[in-house]
């Protein structure tokens, strides 16, 4: 049903969502009887479409179809542009606040695969150098970040990941050396509702992730933040309270929900 406010958009896109669902051409008649449009205002819109491309007409078959622009949107719409698109603001704004580097990232595999990564508008003298840049891979059993998605798989996915000893690789000689050792350490991660890594990385750094869940509750990415793990001055509550928030924000961002237990 059209918009009371903008009458014109809403019959657009209900012609646009009713091609969507249909395989084949449909004629102009037939749309604007299914859709209830005077038919006037069917053919009306479905000539703007054409023009701009999101619709097309088949002259053998007298009918339209959905156009090629219309599926250049709906591409553009992947699953991790949408996470990117509703992520960067919120993390924007954590970096501004607290004035730390605030990275979005997902799993490849046993790997951390990192989004986005926001900076503080103005640096400070507690922001440190970190390898953890946009595009690169990090084992996930030792970031922050992959911990904290790592935490809501199920064991099985978890074991699945981790087959041999040698898996587990170690940056700074520290970090869990088992299978068995990971999953204890998730399951603290899971209750505690957010993980961190200290100097599993990186010596003299320290790093807190919470997952971001879609729609089926599955956690599909992480936030995290790095500091200096020896300077005082950063108040590590306040980091991991906005980084929960943020997470919690972009999950309904997404529609998303953790998953029951």
């Amino acid at each position: 049903m059209a918009s009371s406010t903008s009458p014109a958009v809403g019959r657009a896109l209900d012609i646009l969502s009713y091609l969507a669902a249909r395989a084949g051409t449909v004629e102009a008649s037939a749309i604007a009887r299914d859709l209830e449009l005077p038919r006037s205002s069917a053919y009306h819109i479905l000539s703007v479409l054409t023009e701009r491309g999101f619709a097309v007409y088949v002259p053998e078959a007298r009918g339209y179809a959905l156009g090629a622009a219309a599926y250049r949107l709906s591409s553009a719409y992947t699953a991790h542009e949408a996470l990117e698109r509703m992520a960067r603001p919120v993390m924007a704004g954590i970096a501004g606040r607290l004035g730390i580097v605030v990275h979005l990232g997902i799993l490849r595999g046993a790997n951390t695969f990192y989004l986005l990564k926001e900076h503080p508008p103005t640096p400070t003298d507690l922001e440190p150098t970190l390898v953890t840049e946009v595009g690169v891979l990090l084992p996930a059993h030792l970031t922050a970040n992959g911990r904290a998605i790592l935490a809501h798989l199920d064991e099985a996915a978890v074991r699945a990941l981790y087959t041999r000893p040698g898996d587990f690789v170690s940056r700074t000689g520290r970090g869990p050396r088992s299978v068995g050792e990971l999953l204890a350490e998730l399951t603290a991660d899971r209750e505690r509702g957010w993980s961190e890594e200290v100097e599993l990385v990186t010596a003299g750094l320290r790093s807190a992730g919470v997952a971001v869940f879609d729609l089926h509750g599955r956690a599909l990415a992480a936030l995290s933040s790095t500091w200096r793990s020896r300077v005082p001055l950063r108040d590590a509550d306040a980091v991991v309270a906005a980084l929960v928030s943020g997470a919690a924000e972009i999950t309904r961002r997404l529609q998303g929900r953790p998953r029951p237990g």
